[in-house]
């Protein structure tokens, strides 16, 4: 799911379809984890260290994913947001995602770089959504000014 999200996302911002930016995509349903490491973490984490890994930085992007009962799978926290400097900010900490994605620690990850959302229990269980904010020229044109 990750990267068909990546997918659509590097389409609006290489062609403006199927949205042109900037524009914010929103996705709800809980997605699916094929667990084999020993890490910590939930279908929303996992799914924006995928997302993160895919989109490799680019400014004009954020991200967010949470479950709406505020409990990430068996963790503590509703999901994990993601800012466009975050990959490279953990590479260069030597916070390799990959690492945490092959042990699916998806929680220690985001843990490290200040991007778990926590929300306390909510008491209610919607879905879990994703919404991923793609910023236009001319958003990126008022910063440099």
């Amino acid at each position: 799911m990750a990267l068909v999200m990546a997918g659509i996302t590097k389409q609006v911002l290489n062609f403006n379809q199927p949205f042109s930016a900037p524009c914010v995509i929103l996705s709800g349903g809980e997605t699916t984890v094929t667990v084999k490491g020993k890490g910590k973490g939930g279908r929303n984490t996992e799914f924006l260290l995928y997302f993160l890994m895919a989109m490799k930085g680019n400014p004009h992007v954020y991200a967010i994913s949470c479950d709406t009962d505020g409990t990430d799978g068996t963790e503590d926290n509703a999901g994990a947001f993601m800012l466009p400097d975050m990959y490279k900010e953990a590479k260069a900490f030597d916070v390799m995602p990959i690492k945490y994605a092959s042990d699916n620690d998806s929680y220690s990850f985001f843990k490290r770089c200040n991007g778990l959302v926590f929300t306390n229990p909510t008491r209610t269980n919607v879905s879990d959504f994703r919404a991923i904010y793609i910023q236009g020229k001319a958003v990126q044109l008022q910063k440099k000014l």
